[in-house]
């Protein structure tokens, strides 16, 4: 999504480049350790040099689910449209599957739930924020290894934002 930093608008689709500062895996007797740090943005009419860090909050998937799509009010709950596959016509309740490349697999339905981003962040469980004297923000957790999915939403924040959340906490 679009985003402000800096007081610049960072559009959706913008390349984000930056490097791994540290990656440790937790063992017995130390935490796992992991900070990135953002560098740069690139998008098609622009660019823009940032100092950003990965911080303990994300935005988690909400399930929603697909319409309840029945042949009709005539019908039983057993005979319910599982969404695979041609909605049918009028009297007909012939099935008629859609083409697709997963159509030999064995597969008796597609999941018709649909994940959303939250529009809340949530911060990450058993992971603590370390900032060091340079600003660099180090994510430290003493129960797990810190691994990222590379569909969720994480957020990224610069030395401003984080001393403005500190501020707030401490209240």
């Amino acid at each position: 999504m679009a985003t402000l930093v800096h007081g610049v608008v960072i559009p959706q689709g913008a390349v984000f480049s930056g490097e791994v500062v540290e990656s440790i895996a937790k063992t017995k007797s130390d935490p796992s350790k992991l900070a990135i740090r953002i560098d740069s943005a690139q998008w098609k009419s622009g660019s823009a040099p940032l100092k950003i860090y990965l911080v303990g909050w994300f935005y988690p998937f909400i399930s929603q689910n697909g319409q309840d799509l029945q042949y009709g009010p005539q019908q039983p709950a057993t005979r319910t449209w599982n969404g695979q596959g041609e909605y049918p016509a009028g009297d007909s309740h012939v099935y008629r599957p859609f083409p697709g490349g997963d159509s030999d697999s064995g597969s008796s339905s597609p999941d018709m739930s649909n994940s959303v981003t939250s529009l809340h962040r949530v911060k990450m469980r058993n992971v603590e924020t370390d900032r060091d004297t340079d600003g660099t923000v180090t994510l430290v957790s003493s129960h797990s290894n810190i691994k990222l999915d590379r569909a969720t939403t994480y957020v990224l924040a610069g030395s401003e934002l984080l001393a403005t959340q500190a501020k707030h906490a401490a209240k």
